[in-house]
Order: C-alpha cells, then sequence, then structure tokens
C-alpha cells in the first residue's frame, strides 16, 4: 500500500497523471473523488454510487487506472488524507498554558470565541438533506438508542432526556455500567442507533456502531473528524468542528446539532409530541418535581 506521507498531493497527482488518459466514465469518477475527498473517505462505495449516479465497477477501474490495487486502497488514503491527527489532553494542557502566557486575552473570551465558530460553522458542515434524512429514520424507528462513552456521556443523557420527553423508545446504551451489548444486540431495521465519539475515540463506541450496522439498524455518528472509525458503519455521519482553546473538545455545536434535530422530531411528531410533553408535565406536577413558591 502507498505510503501516507503527502496523501492529497499524491492522490491529486495521480489523477491529474492519468487525467488525459481515462475514459470518459473515469475521468467522471475522478472528478468525483477529487471534489468530494470527505464522501470517499466516510461513505461505502454503494453509496458513493449513489450519490455520484456511478456504477461500483466505475471506481474499482478509476482506482486500478490510478495505480492502487483496490478502491479500498484509494479509499484509505483518501481517509488518511482529509483525517485529523489527535493530540493528547496532557499536549493540549501545555499548549493552553503556554497560550495563557503569551496573551492578555482573557479565556472567556478565546474560549466563547472558538465556539461561537464552532456553532458558525455547523451550517456549513451539514449537509440538510443528510440531516432531514437522518431526523426522519429517527422520528420513524421503533426505538432511538443512544451511546457516547467519556466526555460523550452526559451529551447522549441530554439527547435522551429530551427525547424521551415527546416520544417513547429512547434509551441510552450502557448506562450504570449496564453491557453495550445489551441494548444493541436487540436492534434490527426498525430501529436508530446514534453514537457520538470524539478523539481518543472510545473503542466501545466504534463497535456499537459496528454491531448496530451489522444488526440492521439505522446508524448514525456524530464526531469532529473524518478519521473517526465509527463512521465506516454510518448510514449518517456529522462532522462537527470541536476547536477549542481548552484542554478537550468542545461540545457547543454538537448541543446545537442535538438540539436541532430535537426540534425536527417535535415538529414532525405533531400532535403526538404536545399531548405526550403535556402528560409529563401534568405527572410532574403530581409528583412535585418542581421548587413551587
Amino acid at each position: 500500500m502507498p505510503q501516507a506521507d503527502s496523501v492529497e498531493d499524491r492522490l491529486e497527482d495521480r489523477i491529474a497523471a492519468q487525467y488525459a488518459h481515462l475514459s470518459s466514465k473515469l475521468r467522471d469518477a475522478a472528478d468525483f473523488v477529487a471534489t468530494n475527498p470527505v464522501e470517499v473517505a466516510t461513505r461505502s462505495l454503494r453509496s458513493i454510487s449513489g450519490s455520484s449516479g456511478l456504477a461500483p465497477a466505475t471506481f474499482s477501474r478509476l482506482a486500478r487506472a490510478l495505480g492502487f490495487e483496490s478502491y479500498e486502497e484509494m479509499r484509505e488514503l483518501s481517509r488518511v488524507a482529509v483525517g485529523r491527527q489527535y493530540t493528547s489532553f496532557s499536549e493540549r494542557v501545555s499548549r493552553l498554558q503556554a497560550e495563557d502566557r503569551a496573551t492578555d486575552t482573557p479565556f472567556l473570551m478565546r474560549q466563547a470565541q472558538a465556539c461561537i465558530e464552532n456553532i458558525g460553522a455547523l451550517s456549513g458542515m451539514i449537509d440538510q438533506g443528510r440531516l432531514e434524512q437522518a431526523v426522519a429514520h429517527l422520528h420513524a424507528a421503533q426505538r432511538k438508542v443512544l451511546f457516547g462513552a467519556f466526555g460523550s456521556t452526559g451529551i447522549v443523557e441530554y439527547f435522551a432526556y429530551l427525547g424521551n420527553y415527546f416520544s417513547p423508545g429512547w434509551q441510552v446504551a450502557g448506562r450504570s455500567g449496564a453491557s453495550i451489548s445489551t441494548a444493541v444486540a436487540e436492534l434490527d431495521e426498525r430501529d436508530a442507533l446514534v453514537v457520538i465519539t470524539k478523539p481518543p475515540f472510545a473503542r466501545r463506541a466504534v463497535m456499537a456502531a459496528e454491531m448496530g450496522h451489522e444488526q440492521g439498524a439505522y446508524v448514525i455518528v456524530i464526531t469532529d473528524t473524518h478519521a473517526c472509525p465509527a463512521l465506516a458503519n454510518a448510514d449518517a455521519g456529522f462532522i462537527l468542528a470541536t476547536d477549542s482553546p481548552q484542554f478537550f473538545s468542545s461540545y457547543s455545536a454538537t448541543v446545537v446539532l442535538i438540539e436541532t434535530m430535537i426540534g425536527m422530531l417535535v415538529s414532525r411528531a405533531g400532535d403526538n409530541a404536545r399531548s405526550r410533553i403535556q402528560e409529563v408535565e401534568d405527572r410532574n406536577r403530581r409528583l412535585q418535581e418542581f421548587w413551587a413558591e
């Protein structure tokens, strides 16, 4: 397999060097690969075929014409090219401390600006059609199983909390130490699985996406890099900006995406959502869940 050094240049150079010798079909495939590196890196060959309108065999022939042994070898180079190198938390702490010494800008202002920029980039990073499709599958799903490890744990808890307010069937996998396989093993084509994972990727998150895919569930992966291995088993993948002067990734854009999906789901649910929320509120009052003056 070709080395990963200077991957972007090598892939582009191969396409440029062979372009004049390619048939019209292979040129169409080469154009798609060159202009859609994220799609090529994260989606299956069948999905790429559907998006481009070209047969899977066309991309396999392109890979061979460019000197690769297989389409997967070309795809792997594309994946590495668009992937972002992970920086450890301890290295980020050193960066944070160095930046703090080098600037007079208050940390609050730097953190707030980073979050604002992450959220501002959201609309450009999210394909609206893919979002609509993912929400439609969540709306139709009999069960909505969510999983997030490490810093993503609380985020999926919040997602499930909002979801259960207006519709049944929301479940957090692995809660309180429970086995993930217990929740994932029961999934089928009627269900949806949402996995949220950021570097360093939890092995359980990657395996959950793989298991959900094998079970036939509709798999949604939310991450911040195209190199996320869970994307290989995703029916819908969302890659968000998480830059931050902090030592950990910012979840500001992730929370906005989750709240957006919840709003879209509530809109789709119509009267059923309103009735369920009213019922939940009535029960909260009966149980005296909220502080009353």
